[in-house]
């Protein structure tokens, strides 16, 4: 996600879902006007100990409009948040009211490939949900995704107003910190790991 940004010294960001602050955190020390935006308020009472109050942080919820005027920002980055989303039409169109003209939308999401090697019975142009479950400091939790095609992806992005300038499936990079990867990463286990999309849209 930091390579995608490239150079955001002087850029005004909002970071979608940025629970304890990690990507905001790094985003700020390259030089970024950062906000910060969760719908989790215990995320953001970490986020405000992890960052201190020199970054303005938010608690709102996706399916609502956001608390931010319109062409507020130069980027919004979404990372690993769309795909515990049923309805993309909302939140999209929001980011996009946001997002000055030009702006960019960096986001990554589970890649589909998941379902089609895990559930090869499920209809893999549908939108449906499924559930897997993450150690959490010995507690065991349940979370709940959205399976998507690339096809609905990219026909959600094109719906709300955006235009795709790169699409990417790379592999973490050695020098990402810890707490920027999934529970799968930091333990090692990459051999069932397929990755992410990475995508950097623009608003036209």
């Amino acid at each position: 996600m930091l390579r995608l940004a490239g150079d955001v010294r002087g850029r005004r960001i909002l970071d979608v879902g940025c629970g304890t602050g990690p990507l905001t955190a790094e985003l700020r020390d390259r030089g970024a006007e950062v906000t910060g935006l969760d719908g989790s308020p215990a995320m953001i009472e970490l986020a405000r100990e992890h960052l201190g109050d020199d970054v303005p942080l938010h608690v709102a919820d996706l399916a609502e409009p956001l608390p931010f005027a319109d062409d507020t920002f130069d980027d919004v980055v979404a990372s690993l948040v769309l795909h515990y989303l049923e309805d993309w039409a909302g939140p999209l169109a929001e980011i996009k009211r946001v997002l000055k003209p030009g702006g960019r939308l960096l986001l990554s999401v589970n890649h589909p490939v998941h379902q089609v090697v895990d559930r090869p019975e499920a209809d893999q142009f549908a939108v449906w949900p499924y559930t897997e479950d993450y150690d959490f400091d010995g507690e065991t939790v349940w979370l709940t995704f959205w399976h998507r095609s690339l096809r609905a992806m990219s026909a959600a992005f094109a719906d709300a107003g955006f235009s795709i300038s790169l699409l990417d499936e790379p592999e973490p990079s050695p020098d990402t910190p810890p707490e920027l990867l999934p529970p799968r990463l930091r333990s090692g286990e990459r051999s069932t790991f397929f990755g992410f999309l990475f995508f950097v849209l623009e608003a036209r």
